[in-house]
């Protein structure tokens, strides 16, 4: 298996993590605004990963 598409795949896991704590926090929060920033970091490192880790396995070609 090509070491790219490993990679895209682990930052692909990594940001459906995130996501996932992103939605976690939403729903498990006050008004703080701690949490507020909380909630918009994790979010975009989550869409950020997910983002790049697509488009690496996409762009990346097979080669036997």
């Amino acid at each position: 298996m090509n070491l790219k598409r490993i990679f895209g795949a682990l930052l692909t896991f990594l940001g459906i993590i995130g996501l996932i704590y992103a939605a976690y926090l939403f729903v498990n929060t006050s008004t703080g605004t701690r949490n507020i920033k909380s909630l918009v970091t994790y979010g975009l490192i989550g869409i950020l990963f997910f983002v790049s880790g697509i488009g690496l396995i996409k762009t990346t070609k097979d080669e036997s």
